[in-house]
């Protein structure tokens, strides 16, 4: 997926010497972007602080930014990727959370120990595993959807998630224990 397109690396070249510039890669990316956060959330306010989100990101990082021949586009939806990934994990824990204490018998405590444990030992993992294992498990998606999004091989995502998981049962062994 090498970027043939001069033009791109050009506009990144003057957006990282001059961020007044970075409008110009804005307006060419926007709707690539947000066509991407769109598909991915389920409130059209969520797409649009998020996709701002991104681009806000995007700036704020420029300067680190390395031209690698990939089209710059793809720094964009990795950015994306992760932005939806956090809406979704920030989604998920609010759903999580009980209103009110449900008095339950000492299974529910259990049961609850375990899971906050299995949430800490995830929150543990490398980001990039810890994605992955938010993708997959969190959000139901697929592999190849996963990589994708990450712009890595189906085979990349499929050994950073055999190492996630093998890292959480370790972990949760070693909680039993």
């Amino acid at each position: 997926m090498v970027s043939s397109d001069p033009a791109d690396k050009l506009l990144v070249e003057r957006a990282q010497q001059d961020p007044r510039r970075f409008a110009d890669l804005y307006a060419a990316h926007f709707d690539r972007v947000y066509a991407f956060v769109a598909r991915r959330v389920p409130g059209r306010l969520d797409a649009q602080d998020l996709t701002s989100e991104v681009f806000q990101q995007a700036l704020a990082n420029l300067a680190r930014y390395e031209w690698r021949g990939v089209p710059f586009a793809a720094w964009l939806y990795r950015i994306a990727a992760n932005a939806v990934a956090d809406h979704h994990a920030r989604i998920a824990r609010a759903r999580s959370l009980p209103e009110a204490p449900d008095p339950g018998g000492p299974g529910d405590v259990e049961d609850a120990e375990r899971r906050a444990s299995l949430y800490r030992a995830v929150r543990g993992l490398p980001p990039d595993q810890r994605q992955v294992i938010e993708l997959r498990f969190a959000e139901g998606r697929s592999v190849a959807e996963i990589a994708a999004a990450l712009g890595r091989s189906e085979g990349a995502v499929k050994q950073l998630q055999f190492r996630a998981i093998k890292a959480l049962r370790q972990r949760m062994d070693q909680d039993d224990a």
